[in-house]
């Protein structure tokens, strides 16, 4: 494990991921980055202009889709794109694709702003909770069931299959790449507090009573001010706080069906007593995920971190003075369920048969072509939804966090009234935190949920 140490300066180097996971970055914010600048045009000229332009594509004989994408890894850098683009350019010279590069801070706000207009992209690539929860269930986006052939089915996990498509069965995502969620604790600590003798360094697992005898051994050890934070300012990380309090006991957040918030079972209000009556685990309502990440990486804060992934640990490689040990999420069972990311592409319906199965083709070459699948997943920097290899052969920090793929629980992000429980969540941390009775905390939350589910 000490080559992390090691790779720390190479690490730096590596592209910033994405950290709307785990930062304060919030898809709701809205940032008016339109400037006021008016052109007046004559209308004729307009019409012309645009009559030319379709006379243009058709004398070309290509057909011409757009694709904007969320920084997704390399996903969001323009020279990488271009070189994927390349690619399918070559493999198909009678579609033309062109790119629009967005960011958790105000592509929402972009996509609806040209969805109002009638522009909406023809392929976005994003997740299912904006892919499946939102613009599918608006009836906004082309069902992709063509794609998901037998063959296809049979190769994706099931986890991620459940994922792409809503509760009729309507498919509104095809796949690309995922990632499991974990949490990761201070190596140099733990050892020094002899807490490792608790957990299974090699499988990166441990059980519900490993992580007491561990929390209190580092507790008592001094070596941090805190061993752990349950972070409850905001949504930013929240994925780790209800991980977390899920895998304790094996409670759940939803049923199966994710038509309801299930969260308030006996499992998960025995896992908040139990972390409010760890000594060395505070509530903190002054703390985000992206906050509970920085004070884990000075190696003096705290000894665990809950808001965790291989991003987290790529970001932060040059501010790390000690070894990261990646871990699943403890539980009685010894079988963790983790969050995760699935991301891939969608394909809004503009009522152009010709630009949609150009947008499929496109799809299907970047998530199926063998010769380029995988260069497709290395763009994201995360791994394949679908058993192609070991991508990253060679590659051991990569390799060391794809033992945590196979965790992967389910993908529950997709029930309705999703913003308003995620608010309610981190309400109700803060009202345990604050000495509410956990029962109690429980019930309103999942009374708050349900209700804006079935709104």
């Amino acid at each position: 494990m000490k080559y992390r140490k090691i790779l720390a300066m190479a690490l730096s180097c590596v592209m910033a991921f994405s950290l709307a996971a785990c930062g304060g970055g919030n898809a709701d914010k809205k940032e008016d980055a339109q400037s006021d600048k008016t052109q007046e045009e004559d209308s004729n000229t307009e019409e012309a202009g645009e009559d030319a332009e379709e006379g243009e594509s058709s004398a070309s004989g290509k057909t011409k889709i757009t694709l904007w994408t969320y920084p997704i890894g390399n996903w969001g850098d323009s020279a990488t794109v271009e070189g994927l683009l390349a690619n399918f350019h070559a493999a198909h010279d009678d579609i033309e694709v062109s790119v629009e590069y967005l960011d958790y801070a105000n592509g929402d706000d972009q996509i609806n702003t040209a969805i109002e207009g009638g522009q909406a992209p023809d392929i976005v690539m994003e997740g299912p909770e904006r892919l499946v929860a939102n613009w599918g269930a608006k009836g906004l986006m082309v069902d992709l069931s063509d794609l998901w052939t037998d063959e296809a089915k049979e190769a994706i996990y099931d986890s991620v299959e459940n994922a792409c498509q809503n509760n009729e069965g309507v498919f509104y995502e095809y796949p690309l790449c995922m990632t499991a969620h974990t949490m990761a604790i201070n190596r140099d600590v733990f050892e020094k507090a002899d807490a490792l003798q608790y957990l299974d360094e090699e499988k990166g697992t441990w059980t519900t009573e490993g992580f007491q005898k561990a929390v209190e051994a580092v507790a008592a050890s001094g070596q941090t001010t805190a061993v752990a934070a349950v972070y409850c300012k905001g949504q930013g990380g929240d994925q780790g706080t209800r991980a977390l309090i899920n895998n304790l006991y094996g409670g759940t957040f939803t049923n199966p069906e994710h038509t309801e918030y299930t969260a308030n079972n006996d499992e998960n209000v025995k896992a908040l007593e139990l972390l409010k009556s760890l000594e060395g685990i505070n509530f903190d309502a002054s703390l985000e995920g992206g906050d509970e990440v920085n004070m884990f990486c000075n190696g003096s804060t705290l000894a665990m971190a809950f808001c965790w992934n291989i991003a987290q640990e790529k970001n932060n490689a040059e501010n790390l003075g000690f070894d990261v040990l990646p871990m699943a999420f403890p539980t009685e069972s010894g079988d963790p369920q983790l969050c995760g990311g699935i991301w891939g592409f969608g394909i809004f319906d503009n009522d152009d048969d010709a630009k949609i199965e150009a947008a499929k083709t496109f799809i299907d070459f970047m998530a199926n072509d063998e010769t380029q699948v995988a260069e497709s997943v290395k763009a994201s920097s995360y791994w394949p939804v679908k058993d192609i290899g070991n991508i990253y052969e060679g590659d051991e920090l990569m390799t060391e966090y794809s033992k945590f793929i196979p965790f992967m629980g389910d993908y529950y992000q997709v029930v309705s009234g999703w913003a308003e429980a995620r608010t309610a969540w981190w309400n109700m941390l803060q009202q345990v935190g604050t000495g509410a009775d956990a029962k109690t905390a429980l019930d309103e939350f999942a009374a708050t949920a349900n209700t804006a589910a079935a709104n």
